[in-house]
């Protein structure tokens, strides 16, 4: 994108590998700042290009059936995931994911893992820093490095020797590759600012044993929102607006929504930053120390509409830590120009099938629900501020009124025990006809947390970077008896066990949604 004053140009870059469906919306936001400051910029979804080039270059020579299999039916099944076919049936669409995922796999050099949602070396940690600036060395060894190379050298030629290159680093999936892409950089155009955010870096920074090991190659970490960052060091200063406080509008201009594994745009979009809630034990928020910031239910729609116009978006994402009450009013009150879905607390309005009514409405065709558990003594130790009770009331009107449901239960917390436990696979069983899809998580003690104080610590990961500690459990149920629990228990219980295998692999809640819509291809066209 070019046009307005003559600041650093910048290019952002979304690193492989994230899952393909949708933009990124921490980049959409950086450009929607960067547009209203008038900066010139480039986004690049590498997550997308990299993951469509490595299919494209295929495996050769010798494979086993599986393999064969899914590279005859590789192009029908990226065709399915794109044009509609591929969600009319959860059979299909778990064969149509499966295949390109294994693909993906069978592409990969030795040592090395790609799938759909993940990356694994089998000597470099992304929990390591000295195997993330080993990464950064050995750059020509990553498997995506003649893409890389190919996709950054031109652009980086065109805006000059001192431009701007950030990263947005979210998962763990992402750190190898793009630490890769940053070591590349630095030895080609020595010249070039490299500034590195998102989500994994915040969750880095906020730690208190963190020492920066990276300074030799990345110019600027940022924590938290990164817009009034780029927007100063690219010469903009406190710009027009809201661009420097990100309360600008995304933009979706520079990503190629016709490429992602969706049957039509797929738009993500926060309506807040951080937790309207904001209370609950073990929350990463707290510790990074992020206040919640909302816009008006009236920015909101207003954002909606102006980001569907001449898009046609299948669907919108709201991907808010959590959606409130009051943007929900504001949705039912002005409904989204597509059907839209995203997390939401168990609150008192969820039970009242009226509303739940005029949430279908409005569009809403998924929630996904922070439950947690089924043991209301937990519940309160975790300061969750809802109850069984209503829990209940809220999957039942959510279903009553057409509107999926993505069901997040965590396990081994400290103060949970097998009994706590047991509660919540019986609550699991009694609303087991309002479920549609579970997340079952093992519960990970983030490093250097509040309420880790007294607990007998244990190292997670061998690594000078891991987010989390190992604990020994007060009571007894620790991670390997969470496993147990859930595999021999809860798993295998004939009224969860259909929910469990109904979960959509590699995507998970990124497509469930399309999955609840329960339509064909004509849908899709519509």
């Amino acid at each position: 994108m070019r046009g307005g004053p003559p600041h650093l140009a910048v290019i952002l870059i979304h690193p492989p590998v994230a899952k393909p469906s949708e933009p990124p919306a921490g980049l959409a936001a950086l450009c929607g700042a960067l547009s209203e400051g008038g900066v010139a910029h480039t986004a690049v979804d590498a997550a997308l290009e990299a993951a469509l080039w490595l299919l494209e270059r295929r495996p050769h020579g010798p494979a086993d059936t599986w393999t064969r299999r899914a590279l005859s039916h590789l192009d029908s099944d990226l065709a399915s995931l794109r044009d509609g076919k591929g969600y009319a049936g959860f059979d299909r669409y778990r064969k149509a994911v499966s295949e390109v995922n294994r693909v993906l796999e069978k592409s990969s050099p030795a040592g090395t893992r790609v799938g759909l949602a993940d990356y694994s070396h089998d000597r470099l940690s992304p929990v390591r820093s000295d195997d993330l600036l080993q990464a950064a060395l050995g750059h020509e060894e990553n498997v995506f490095y003649p893409y890389f190379r190919a996709r950054l050298s031109p652009l980086v030629e065109a805006e000059g020797p001192d431009a701007l290159v950030g990263f947005s680093l979210n998962y763990l999936s992402q750190a190898l590759c793009a630490f890769a892409m940053m070591g590349f950089l630095r030895l080609k155009f020595p010249g070039v600012k490299i500034a590195v955010g998102g989500g994994l870096v915040s969750a880095w920074m906020s730690s208190p044993a963190w020492r920066n090991p990276f300074g030799g190659l990345i110019d600027h970490l940022v924590p938290g929102p990164g817009e009034s960052f780029l927007l100063s060091l690219a010469g903009a200063g406190a710009s027009r607006g809201g661009a420097a406080d990100g309360r600008t509008c995304p933009s979706f201009d520079a990503f190629p929504l016709d490429r992602y594994l969706a049957p039509g745009p797929i738009l993500p979009y926060a309506a807040a930053k951080g937790c309207y809630w904001g209370r609950c034990s073990f929350c990463p928020e707290k510790s990074q120390g992020t206040t919640f910031s909302p816009r008006t239910p009236g920015q909101a729609a207003a954002d909606l509409s102006r980001l569907s116009a001449g898009r046609s978006p299948v669907l919108i994402h709201l991907v808010d830590n959590a959606i409130s009450p009051a943007l929900m009013r504001a949705l039912i009150a002005s409904p989204p120009p597509a059907p839209w879905y995203g997390f939401a607390r168990v609150t008192d309005e969820l039970g009242d099938f009226d509303f739940c009514r005029a949430l279908r409405s409005s569009g809403c065709v998924m929630l996904k629900l922070g439950i947690e558990s089924g043991d209301q003594g937990l519940l309160d130790a975790l300061r969750k501020g809802a109850s069984v009770e209503t829990a209940t009331k809220a999957l039942a009107a959510l279903k009553r009124a057409g509107i999926g449901t993505y069901v997040y239960l965590l396990f081994g917390t400290p103060s949970e025990d097998l009994a706590r436990a047991r509660k919540t696979l019986a609550f699991a069983v009694r609303n087991s006809a309002s479920i549609d899809f579970l997340n079952l998580a093992i519960f990970n003690l983030p490093a250097g947390c509040e309420e880790a104080r007294g607990l007998d610590l244990r190292p997670f990961y061998a690594g000078d970077l891991s987010l989390y500690s190992d604990f020994v459990h007060p009571s007894g149920f620790g991670r390997r008896e969470v496993r147990a629990f859930l595999e021999r228990e809860f798993k295998a219980h004939a009224a969860v066990r259909p929910i469990v295998l109904r979960r959509p692999p590699y995507f998970t809640s990124n497509h469930a949604p399309l999955l609840c819509m329960g339509v064909g291809p004509e849908y899709f066209r519509a």
